[in-house]
């Protein structure tokens, strides 16, 4: 499934930022916000930020939101750091 959101004109001519970047700010704003609640994981919260691991953990940093870290995140890590 694919997700398309729709921002009203009024709203995307009030944004202050350039054209180029109103997509990508927005899905990386998007993204932390929803990492933030809970509502998505880590992994999947960088994937729609569109940015890697490393970067989105800048983020959250610079923003001092706590990283959620579940076993299914461990796991991962274990089995990447296992070279399974």
């Amino acid at each position: 499934m694919t997700l398309h959101l729709d921002i009203p004109e009024s709203i995307a001519s009030s944004l202050r930022l350039p054209v180029p970047e109103m997509e990508p700010r927005l899905r990386i704003e998007l993204a932390l916000a929803l990492y933030a609640q809970g509502i998505l994981s880590f992994g999947k919260a960088s994937e729609l930020a569109g940015v890697s691991r490393y970067r989105f953990a800048d983020l959250i940093g610079q923003r001092e939101i706590p990283r959620h870290y579940t076993d299914e995140e461990l796991a991962q890590d274990l089995e990447y750091a296992g070279g399974q």
